[in-house]
């Protein structure tokens, strides 16, 4: 299929004798909106902007002392634009080319609002997508679109749009910064509510010269907003202003987020114990639940009992907490309560004394932007661990992928697939196992059913680790991370009792050391415990994916939780009750793992029956199997359960066929089957007909995917295994 481009990108020098070139192109002379990025190769910075009024901003630029400075003009240009999707493609670039990275950003446009307008899903994402492919042929932007989706610089970047209830928040945050009766402001919010975002974007806003803030998009907002930042800069000129954060892994992930930011740097984010060292103006604590007290805390003590000293504090009777407030003039706790996971943590009476101080003020955020199935699944998870749910309630939401599973191995299984898929998907379990490997990387530390796995094999940003979707997270290396999605094991730590119908604890099973620790009151190991639980279920974006070993725990989730099946068959549009083999129903065969013998169809593992869709006719020799990859998703989606039938023989010019490609591994389904047009040509002689070559060809939307060329002696190599029927669960 051809593809007619919907955008144009053309280069200019960026200079005054170059604005005569710009005359000549019809979109910035006929007043047309477009979107441009300014950059300078050797410097590596670079502006973004749109504009309908091309000629007079570029003379604009040209006076601004930095922007003056930049050497290319790229205009990206399309008949599709106007001025809401300008306005959309702008945010767009500035949030991903301050994610790639490439280039320091010039922009102040800090927290864009999102746009609606007409087409935007249909058409513009298409349009956006275009852009960003040619900017990264034309060398502007280095890095896909997919992989900074998943980046950390991306997900914590101050570009981010905020949202309506992150927006009263920082109103609050900042009239509150003004109020000199006020000291310490409490930010509440659950897992997912953006309080990290709302974090680095509040840093960047305060620490941006005045240049550098463009607000245009806060709409009514707006005016308030600006306001409170010149009377904020007026009180505070140049605040001495750092992010704490107290889980080492997460602090080094916004460490290297920092490094990507203009204005920013790496040595502003910083442990508790370093506000030993000096005292600050501003000081925001992010994931403040985690701040400690002295205890359980392992080679921790040491630099605990030091900073207390340098403090002036008691040791045995402060905690983290009285530092901050002891040396910030202004602190800005971000808290979740229910993110407490350990005895270390400081006490939830030091936060709600803290709440209710006369110097203190408290806002909630309530908005779910991380779990894509939204607050109602925030509040069923709490339910569910607490024994709430009321009987035959099945939890389910059509954009969010929630299963439990009664076999880890296919858990791992899926999750692997969805890692190959889409990228940040990770195993993560209950503190449930000694950790072997630690000491021995040869060791495996979680050993169910016959399935080995490793815990985590570092403790810094083990989430962008190379290969650590074949490891195993804990609540240490996960907390504050957001995933697509998430497996979750809960270990023998944790069970259900069906006599009392409740979640029970048992003790001698929970092997995090500074986690059980002193802990005398069963009721407060488990609601640490239920609280890592909770915490690490609400790291998938797309879809949480769960497999408990105690087998009551796992009958009681199945209660709430729908189940996991091989067979996805779609029972109300076959209308089966019961399936009969090859009366309505045909065997399920797993291709995939057939790789590495191939005798026959047969070889390939049997898994299930599955039902075929009414009106099909039934015979012996169909069978049917999941087509994984692009090359076909014209017809077959990735992922979709298809139909076929043995290979009939008779010509097949033009049909879909099943091939077996014995001597290698199909690049798009990663197995040796692979799903393709089949095409003869041949040629007649003396002796009869023959193949002159065969071509597979694809049917693809993604027109990078080549047909296979097949030569007479290469045609041996591949076998037809079976003809395309039509699809199953489309």
């Amino acid at each position: 299929m051809s593809h007619t481009p919907k955008i144009e990108i053309q280069y200019y020098p960026f200079s005054r004798e170059a604005l005569d070139d710009l005359r000549d192109n019809a979109f910035a002379s006929g007043s047309w909106p477009l979107v441009y990025v300014l950059s300078d190769e050797k410097h590596r910075r670079a502006y973004i902007g749109e504009t309908t009024d091309t000629l007079t901003r570029m003379g604009t630029h040209l006076k601004h002392d930095e922007k003056r400075l930049l050497t290319a003009v790229h205009l990206i240009t399309s008949e599709y634009f106007n001025k809401s999707a300008t306005l959309d493609v702008e945010s767009m670039l500035i949030k991903y080319m301050a994610a790639d990275g490439k280039y320091t950003l010039l922009n102040g446009n800090l927290g864009l609002a999102d746009h609606n307008y007409y087409q935007r899903d249909a058409l513009y994402n298409e349009v956006f997508r275009e852009v960003w492919n040619r900017l990264i042929a034309r060398g502007v932007a280095s890095r896909s679109l997919d992989h900074l989706d998943n980046s950390d610089v991306f997900k914590y970047s101050p570009y981010k749009s905020l949202s309506f209830d992150q927006r009263q928040g920082l109103l609050t945050i900042m009239h509150e910064l003004l109020n000199p009766d006020v000291q310490n402001i409490i930010v509440e919010g659950g897992a997912g509510t953006g309080k990290s975002v709302l974090a680095i974007f509040l840093f960047k806003l305060i620490t941006s010269a005045d240049h550098q803030i463009d607000l245009r998009d806060f709409s009514d907002e707006e005016a308030e907003i600006k306001s409170l930042l010149i009377a904020l800069k007026k009180a505070m000129p140049n605040p001495k202003m750092a992010l704490i954060v107290p889980m080492t892994s997460f602090r080094t992930t916004l460490k290297k987020a920092f490094r990507h930011v203009s204005g920013l740097n790496p040595g502003m984010v910083i442990g508790p114990a370093e506000l030993a060292k000096q005292q600050y103006d501003i000081v925001l604590v992010d994931e403040s639940h985690r701040l400690r007290k002295r205890k359980n805390l392992g080679a921790y003590f040491g630099s605990f009992d030091k900073a207390c000293t340098a403090l002036g504090m008691d040791k045995h009777r402060c905690s983290e907490v009285d530092w901050v407030r002891q040396q910030a003039r202004k602190a800005i706790f971000f808290y979740d309560e229910g993110q407490s996971i350990k005895p270390s943590d400081a006490d939830v009476e030091v936060f709600q004394q803290l709440k209710s101080a006369k110097d203190s003020v408290t806002h909630r955020l309530l908005s779910q932007f991380r779990v894509k199935a939204g607050q109602p699944y925030v509040d069923f998870l709490d339910k569910l661990l607490n024994g709430r749910v009321d009987k035959g309630v099945v939890f389910t939401a059509k954009n969010y992928e929630f299963e439990v599973f009664d076999s880890l191995s296919e858990m791992v299984h899926t999750i692997n697939e969805k890692e190959q898929q889409v990228g940040l998907s990770r195993l993560i379990a209950g503190y449930s196992w000694p950790w072997a490997s630690k000491k021995d990387s040869t060791a495996y530390d979680i050993i169910i059913d016959g399935i080995q796995l490793r815990w985590n094999s570092t403790n810094n940003d083990w989430i962008n680790k190379t290969g650590s979707y074949k490891e195993v997270g804990c609540i240490h290396t996960t907390q504050g991370y957001d995933l697509n999605y998430a497996g979750i094991i809960f270990g023998e730590e944790i069970r259900y009792d069906r006599d009392s119908q409740s979640i029970v604890i048992d003790k001698k099973n929970y092997h995090d050391r500074t986690g059980g620790q002193g802990i005398k009151d069963p009721a407060e190991l488990k609601q640490y415990i239920i609280n890592i639980y909770r915490t690490i279920m609400l790291r998938g974006i797309r879809g949480t994916f769960i497999y408990a070993c105690d087998e009551a725990l796992r009958d009681y989730l199945k209660q709430h939780i729908p189940i996991h099946a091989t067979n996805q068959s779609n029972s109300e549009a076959t209308n089966v009750v019961e399936l009969q083999p090859y009366v309505n129903a045909v065997p399920l065969f797993d291709l995939q793992a057939a790789a590495g013998d191939f005798s026959g169809l047969q070889a390939a593992e049997r898994k299930d029956w599955v039902a075929v869709p009414d009106g099909s006719r039934v015979r012996e020799g169909m069978f049917a199997c999941r087509v994984v990859g692009e090359s076909m998703n014209r017809v077959i989606p990735n992922g979709t359960l298809c139909l076929f039938i043995a290979d009939p023989g008779g010509s097949r010019n033009g049909k879909t066929v099943l091939v077996e490609c014995t001597d290698s591994i199909d690049a798009d389904s990663g197995s040796r089957y692979t799903v393709k047009i089949y095409e003869s040509f041949k040629t007649d002689d003396e002796q009869g007909w023959k193949h002159v070559r065969i071509q597979l060809k694809p049917n693809s939307y993604d027109e990078s995917f080549e047909p296979l060329e097949l030569t007479e002696d290469m045609a041996t190599q591949y076998r037809v295994v079976g003809e395309f029927v039509c699809v199953i669960d489309a």
